[in-house]
């Protein structure tokens, strides 16, 4: 399988495994951004994720880019500002 070497293609990678964790995981979300540890508590899936991202990525893009990590935020974090929580 030839490795994804455009931006464009990396970032919708990127944004399906995250919105695929989100998808899997909505009481861990729910549970991590009230309790300000959602990072811990999705540690195994976000590493999983990454991992399966490196692996498609062409690694000179993967290393000039951060799609992996904004995904993260604009997908987990960004949407679940409706969540009650005292970090926001």
């Amino acid at each position: 399988m030839a490795l994804i070497n455009t931006p464009e293609a990396a970032q919708r990678l990127a944004r399906t495994i995250i919105s695929d964790i989100a998808l899997y995981n909505r009481d861990k979300i729910l549970e991590g951004i009230k309790n300000d540890n959602i990072f811990e508590l999705l540690e195994k899936e976000l590493k999983e994720g990454e991992e399966l991202y490196m692996s498609r990525v062409d690694p000179e893009l993967a290393k000039k880019t951060n799609f992996y990590n904004k995904a993260i935020v604009d997908i987990l974090i960004k949407r679940s500002g409706d969540i009650e929580s005292e970090i926001w």
